[in-house]
């Protein structure tokens, strides 16, 4: 039997969050003494009361570090005295309130079947990885820039010589050369299907406001899953190229050798200027039955239930 079944007043959830990497050791619960997007997610969640011992399954596990306009997890929470299961908004609301100053945001949430899974049943994933040029000091961006891009002296990039080498990464194949070394090295194949990958301009957060013009380019990968720091791998070694550190032929035989060790050292992008922007579902994997949505009802999420 599953959750909702066995207890009538749960419900799992499915909800997609946002936060500042570089506040957080990761996405995913983190080791004793540091903390994780997660663990200050359950912390949240916990306030609310639940009967069960609430456990958030996430989706994508950035980081840390790396940014997310829009992650996803799901989890289980049975309410005491047989009270409802919360509806969307106010479990938005409730859970925004009590993760109070710190830097991640619930941005809406679905109630789901109880066979729903954020991880597997994922269809896509996007990142986008931000690129500022012109910067030769920290100094010279923004403050709401600092933290959130990859900041590089070089006025200009090579980028039609970057795009031709995007092209080469998308499609079906083995990226072990873009995989960093991992516990799960052995266990996850390398062998992945990169859908985009596109060099685009870019803008500032503050464009519009402040002193001069930033050239901004944008990277953006989408794929079911990706490996470990592939995205800033992948990233690093595209720079390369648009910096002429790296020619088009030398990235694809990077690409075809296979191999971890045939990365050049010292081009991997670092994690501050990536950001997770899209997680997508099927409309049909989201869909309860017609009898469950009948029972949600609304209720005071900040009360102590």
């Amino acid at each position: 039997m599953t959750f909702g079944q066995t207890m009538h007043n749960g419900a799992r959830y499915l909800i997609f969050f946002q936060y500042i990497g570089k506040n957080y050791r990761g996405a995913v619960k983190a080791p004793s003494g540091w903390k994780g997007v997660q663990d200050h997610l359950e912390d949240a969640i916990g306030k609310l009361k639940p009967l069960n011992t609430v456990s958030l399954s996430v989706s994508s596990r950035t980081d840390t570090g790396v940014n997310a306009l829009s992650n996803s997890a799901h989890f289980d929470l049975q309410r005491r005295k047989d009270k409802p299961p919360f509806d969307a908004e106010t479990l938005v609301e409730a859970l925004n309130f009590n993760l109070g100053a710190e830097q991640i945001r619930i941005t809406r949430a679905h109630r789901v079947p109880d066979d729903f899974h954020a991880r597997f049943r994922a269809q896509s994933r996007t990142y986008v990885y931000r690129i500022a040029l012109g910067m030769s000091h920290i100094s010279k961006l923004p403050l709401t820039e600092c933290d959130l891009c990859w900041g590089l002296p070089d006025m200009k990039l090579d980028v039609g010589a970057m795009r031709e080498a995007a092209a080469l990464l998308v499609g079906t194949q083995d990226f072990s050369s873009f995989r960093a070394v991992s516990t799960d090295l052995h266990i996850i194949s390398p062998l992945k299907t990169l859908n985009v990958a596109t060099v685009e301009p870019g803008s500032s957060f503050v464009s519009a406001h402040f002193h001069r013009e930033i050239p901004f380019w944008e990277l953006t990968f989408t794929a079911r899953s990706f490996l470990y720091k592939q995205v800033r791998r992948m990233t690093g070694a595209l720079v390369a190229v648009g910096r002429r550190q790296l020619s088009v032929p030398q990235l694809q035989e990077v690409l075809e050798a296979r191999d971890s060790l045939s990365y050049p050292r010292g081009i991997i992008a670092p994690a501050r200027g990536l950001f997770l922007t899209r997680v997508d579902y099927k409309e049909s994997d989201l869909q309860l039955s017609q009898q469950t949505s009948g029972e949600q009802f609304t209720s005071n999420g900040k009360s102590e239930d």
